[in-house]
């Protein structure tokens, strides 16, 4: 056998490992062995082996030739699996309970029960479900072996086909975006630049904290409002006001450093909380207090957006301007559209059900809108009347709008993308619906180094939520929003006065950001291969 089949069986293994179902301890009368199946040989692993080996700090175990092919791994990898197989994924009874209660818990359930299954290949997933119940109502810690080995099966199948393509996928999607950063480095465009702003704690506003009283809602709205210097406000009479939405999980105050800035510019802002999909109800989710909190969301996420421009509109908040920007990060960005009146497209069942044939690793954006045919949301609505564009920082909608994209939107919009972005991926959630745009003055944003979380300024209080290495932040955030800062600000004179940003590579402090047109956008779609 040669040294190059050998590392690949061995990755094979190795992969299947790594990926294998979340769960507990050991049971009595559980699964003794795990037949890895791929493209028609089978490999059996005894669990038992496969537990002694990984607890053994010399690796070896009584018996068995597992130790053997185990052992043929580099010695980090062998500890990386040892890690892996025991680490505790899950560590609390009462969130891993309520994850399983959740649409997103029983879709993952579901496909891993494909890849999971019964020697004479029954799908598990009604089998995984019971027995992490179970577990779950004992322990508190969820590892891999355990699971396995508390199923009440002797012997299971794990599909390795599947799993191989599900890590071709991530692989995949990653070499994509790394393909694609190159292709886009090569586009002749013009290089600018800039000099960051004065920016930081410099400004002397801060935010008035005020409850709006809503019919939808039980108790008052949070919003945080930015009003613009009074030395400013008849200068700049002619500006819209901006209307800024946080993402999933986000809260008004991680977004302060875009709202305090462009308010100390002339531009008055108000930052709407979204309780119900806020921090505060993603840390009750980790604490198991409710299920974690997804696109059933939406709808009370519109009629919050509703109410707030209604209210701005009646005089009832402390706001003025010539007409409205939505902004809105990821989930924020969705509903931006949404609210702009951007219908989604028929079909909307039948293209989830092809998209979750598989786990959509690389691209978990997916799994948020595959939720909206289960959910209610409201009747489309005209977009406001004075609505003057939309910036959209890491938002997503492939699913929902596969042909027309952003045609159907009358207003210019400033979409922004980073290359590091695996939870809304450029070239399938930003460049695919820009391409389908309308307005001149639209502008695709890509961030070199950039990822989902580049726009989001993390308090202290976010620890708790937010535990985030290197590889997930990308570039210094802080660096990123210096530039987008300055950016925003040019897209936003676009649309008081006749000019157009131009396309073009800006350089700032290091940060490369590629402003494309239509134009450029689609050369380089065109560079890229199918």
């Amino acid at each position: 056998m040669s040294d190059s089949h050998r590392r690949r069986q061995l990755n094979v293994l190795l992969a299947s490992l790594l990926i294998a179902v979340p769960g507990l301890g050991p049971a009595a009368g559980a699964a003794e062995v795990l037949e890895l199946r791929f493209d028609g040989l089978e490999l059996p692993l005894n669990l038992e082996q496969l537990d002694g080996w990984s607890r053994s700090p010399s690796g070896r175990t009584d018996g068995g030739d597992l130790a053997v092919w185990l052992d043929l791994l580099d010695p980090r990898s062998r500890q990386d699996l040892k890690i892996l197989l025991h680490a505790p994924l899950l560590r609390d009874t009462s969130f891993g309970q309520q994850l399983l209660d959740s649409w997103t818990g029983s879709q993952m359930l579901a496909r891993l029960g494909d890849l999971l299954t019964t020697p004479e290949g029954r799908n598990t997933t009604a089998v995984l479900q019971t027995t992490l119940r179970r577990l779950l109502e004992t322990r508190q810690d969820v590892s891999t072996i355990g699971l396995l080995r508390a199923l009440p099966v002797q012997r299971l199948s794990l599909q390795l086909d599947g799993l191989y393509d599900l890590a071709l996928q991530w692989r995949q999607q990653i070499d994509l975006q790394r393909q694609a950063l190159r292709r886009l480095q090569t586009l002749a465009l013009p290089e600018r630049r800039t000099d960051p702003f004065a920016f930081g704690d410099h400004t002397s506003l801060k935010p008035r904290r005020q409850g709006l009283v809503v019919v939808h809602r039980a108790l008052p709205l949070p919003l945080e409002i930015w009003s613009a210097p009074a030395g400013l406000r008849g200068a700049v009479a002619d500006r819209p006001w901006l209307l800024m939405m946080p993402g999933l999980g986000g809260n008004a105050d991680q977004f302060g450093w875009l709202a305090s800035e462009l308010a100390e510019r002339g531009w008055p802002v108000v930052v709407v909380q979204h309780p119900g999909s806020d921090g505060p109800a993603l840390k009750a989710a980790l604490d198991g207090q409710r299920p974690p909190p997804g696109a059933e969301t939406l709808a009370i996420r519109l009629a919050d957006i509703q109410a707030v421009l209604a209210s701005q509109r009646r005089g009832d908040l402390p706001v003025q301007g010539k007409g409205v920007v939505l902004v809105g990060h990821s989930m924020g960005g969705l509903s931006a559209l949404l609210a702009a009146g951007v219908v989604p497209e028929p079909g909307l069942g039948e293209r989830c059900r092809k998209a979750l044939d598989r786990l959509p690793i690389a691209n978990p954006s997916r799994l948020l809108q595959c939720q909206l045919p289960s959910t209610e949301l409201p009747e489309p609505s005209s977009p406001p009347a004075d609505l003057r564009g939309l910036v959209l920082l890491n938002g997503f909608g492939s699913l929902l709008w596969p042909r027309r994209g952003l045609a159907s939107l009358r207003v210019p919009v400033l979409m922004v993308g980073g290359s590091l972005d695996l939870v809304t991926p450029p070239l399938e959630e930003q460049l695919r619906l820009f391409l389908q745009g309308g307005d001149p003055r639209s502008r695709l944003v890509m961030v070199e180094g950039g990822s989902h979380f580049s726009p989001v300024r993390l308090m202290p209080t976010d620890e708790v939520l937010f535990r985030l290495d290197a590889e997930i932040v990308g570039v210094d955030p802080v660096r990123v929003q210096s530039a987008l800062l300055r950016l925003t600000t040019e897209y936003l004179h676009t649309l008081e006065e006749p000019l157009l940003l131009p396309a073009q590579r800006r350089v700032q402090q290091g940060v490369i950001l590629d402003v494309l047109d239509a134009a450029a956008a689609r050369r380089w779609k065109a560079g890229l291969h199918p």
